[in-house]
């Protein structure tokens, strides 16, 4: 039925920008725009970090949408909205857009993961300076960078437990700090770590946090900010972590 198909349309696009990184607000916004634009305007959606409502007033239309997993990705986001806005001119038909949803996780690109791993390490580097550290420090702050993003990426390919891989991404990074300094290579702990951990550090999520709190979507706002907190926490662990096992002669 045309009232089924709305409904898990506009869940389907919702949960696809819930999934990576949109704020409440406009996760709702597009999910009221689809339904409208299919002829139906008495929708009610609730939309939170961990899952998605949606159903038609005075009827028996009611879906539920899960949220899996929360990650950042803009042309994700992108997507959905295009498609959104060719739905909206009527240059695609409900069942196309719906089908081109479906495809949005497999044919949106990306960049690869030799380039993801390349800027970690370009964003480490820079930053370790900026905050204080020397060129001398610059080359393995941007070597240890990537290979704490890549350890952070496969432990969460091969484990699928959330938050341990930041703790195991930021525990390689601390180790390899300290032994780079021990060994002559660097010159200071502090300021390698500081801007190799930058790459895992939640910024994005701590931001759509306050944005969706101020908006007035409290349950969600705070869901992301105590998320956001946790991957802090893991972060803080894995470094104190290495410090206290390794950690010693080292000023």
């Amino acid at each position: 039925m045309k009232e089924a198909l709305v409904l898990s349309t506009c869940l389907l696009a919702g949960r696809i920008m819930m999934e990576n990184g949109s704020e409440v607000y406009r996760v709702e916004d597009t999910m009221n725009r689809i339904a409208e634009n299919a002829g139906i305007s008495n929708t009610v959606s609730y939309v939170t970090a961990t899952g998605l409502f949606m159903s038609i007033r005075n009827s028996s239309f009611s879906q539920l949408e899960e949220v899996h997993e929360r990650s950042i990705n803009l042309e994700k986001i992108v997507a959905v909205n295009h498609l959104s806005r060719e739905f909206a001119a009527k240059k695609i038909s409900l069942n196309e857009l719906n089908a081109r949803l479906k495809r949005v996780n497999y044919d949106t690109p990306s960049f690869s993961f030799l380039w993801q791993t390349l800027a970690a390490g370009l964003v480490s580097c820079t930053l370790m300076y900026i905050f204080g550290g020397t060129w001398r420090d610059f080359i393995p702050t941007f070597l240890i960078g990537c290979i704490g993003f890549v350890a952070g990426v496969y432990t969460k390919k091969w484990l699928q437990m959330r938050f341990l891989d930041m703790f195991v991404a930021a525990f390689v990074i601390g180790a390899l700090a300290i032994a780079s300094v021990k060994l002559g290579l660097a010159n200071n702990v502090d300021h390698i770590i500081i801007g190799a951990v930058m790459p895992l550090v939640p910024g994005v999520a701590i931001t759509n946090s306050f944005r969706d709190i101020l908006s007035g979507d409290l349950l969600s706002g705070t869901a992301r900010g105590i998320e956001a907190l946790f991957v802090a926490a893991a972060i803080g662990v894995g470094i104190a972590t290495t410090l206290l096992l390794f950690g010693g002669g080292i000023a």
